[in-house]
This record gives structure tokens, C-alpha cells and sequence, in this order.
């Protein structure tokens, strides 16, 4: 008798946690390609890390949706809303407890821009100290340089930064490499302003809520270091190179 109970505690346990598993996730971002790219026309979202994610719930048999929204609503909503993840999202010691997190799915080199006539050249980052950088807000990139010491503005969204650069609203705009260069495409101002230099990579995850549980986050790792070691993952980026 003691043994049959054990055994439908055991199972129930087991359900709950399934149960716990079946909760649908929402996966949270906003326009930031190649990794994230949302389409207006019908909000449907694609990119590198989109890709990935696709693949990695099919495989984990996770029920999943994908929204856009402005990166400061994204952001929040991973960090209070449960069952939410929010990605492409820069892992760093300051936000490591703000997250349970699954990655990295993709790589970000960090630049600075300029005016295509400014004729200071810094070459590196301490260079800039005594200048203003446009960033926006809760980017890691603005996280980063407020915690050094630089001066910065901070934008509602990345894409003002380029007119607010022309018009002299600060003096340098740092962001994402190919960000900003489709950024720049996109509202025609790639030959008005330029890349200067590279000054830092980091690495972008699925950054999930919290209070999710930790064995569904390990499940998920687990999973997507399979994707790596059969090849899926760089299949998916040489689609977007």
C-alpha cells in the first residue's frame, strides 16, 4: 500500500510538472535585424534568432507565440510578465539575476558612427570621453557605457538616433554593427554617416522570466546545444550573411 502511494505521488508530481511545462510561452521582441526582423504588414517576425527559436520549440514540443513590441516593453515584460521571454537579449553580469536564460543564440558586434564630415576620428572608446553618444533605452549598449562613466542621451527607439546625430543632438551614436547599417539603409543615410570602430561583442540570448522553471530552461540549453552540434544553427545564420 505504502509503495502504491509513493508511486501515485511520484505521478503526480510528474503531472504537475508537465502541466507546469504545457503553460504556452510568449517570446517578446522588437525590430533588430538580421536577428529580429518584424514585418508590418502582418507582424510576423523572422531573422537569425527567430529562426533558431522556431526550430528549438518545435523540437522541445513547446506551445509558443512571437509579438513585437518597442524594446523597453519587450524588455519589462520578460523581466515581470510569467511565461514570457524576451529576446535578442544581451547577457552581462548586471542583468544575470533579472533572467533565466537559454543561448546564446547569435552575436552582436558593438560600433561607433559618426557624421560622415566629423573630423575628429577617434579610434577607440576611452577617445570618446569627452564627447556624448546617442543610445536608447534599456539597450545593453546604454547600460554599458552609463556604468563606465560616458556621457549618453538616450532615445525611445534606436531608429531616431541617426537624425538626432545630423542634427547635432550629441556627438557620436553607438548601436549594433548591422543594425545601424540597415538602419542607415533603411532612411538613406548611409553616406552621411559612417562606422568608425568596433568596440566590444557580446552575446544575445532568450532571456525568460524569472520565476520559470529551472528545468524547463535547462531542457532548452540542452536542446539548443544539439541544434549547434548537427549544424542547424549555422544553417540558419549562413541564411542571413
Amino acid at each position: 500500500m505504502r509503495t502504491m502511494m509513493k508511486t501515485l505521488l511520484s505521478l503526480l508530481g510528474a503531472g504537475a510538472a508537465i502541466a507546469l511545462h504545457a503553460q504556452p510561452l510568449t517570446l517578446v521582441t522588437e525590430h533588430y535585424p538580421p536577428f529580429n526582423i518584424v514585418h508590418p504588414e502582418d507582424d510576423d517576425v523572422g531573422g537569425s534568432s527567430a529562426d533558431k527559436l522556431r526550430e528549438l520549440m518545435r523540437r522541445a514540443g513547446e506551445d509558443y507565440s512571437i509579438k513585437s513590441y518597442s524594446w523597453s516593453r519587450a524588455f519589462q515584460m520578460g523581466n515581470k510578465v510569467p511565461d514570457t521571454c524576451v529576446f535578442s537579449t544581451t547577457r552581462s553580469p548586471e542583468r544575470e539575476a533579472m533572467f533565466k536564460w537559454v543561448g546564446p543564440l547569435v552575436k552582436n558586434d558593438w560600433v561607433v558612427f559618426a557624421r560622415a564630415g566629423e573630423r575628429h576620428h577617434p579610434a577607440t572608446l576611452e577617445q570618446l570621453r569627452p564627447y556624448v553618444m546617442g543610445t536608447y533605452r534599456y539597450d545593453a549598449i546604454a547600460e554599458f557605457l552609463a556604468l563606465r562613466g560616458y556621457k549618453t542621451e538616450l532615445a525611445n527607439v534606436d531608429t531616431d538616433n541617426p537624425r538626432k546625430l545630423l542634427y547635432g543632438r550629441f556627438d557620436y551614436w553607438a548601436t549594433g554593427a548591422l543594425m545601424g547599417k540597415e538602419i542607415l539603409r533603411q532612411q538613406g543615410l548611409s553616406g552621411q554617416i559612417v562606422p568608425l570602430f568596433r568596440f566590444y561583442q557580446s552575446e544575445m540570448y532568450l532571456a525568460c522570466h524569472p520565476g520559470m522553471a529551472q528545468d524547463r530552461i535547462d531542457r532548452l540549453n540542452r536542446i539548443l546545444k544539439e541544434m549547434e552540434k548537427d549544424g542547424t544553427l549555422a544553417a540558419i545564420e549562413k541564411k542571413y550573411q
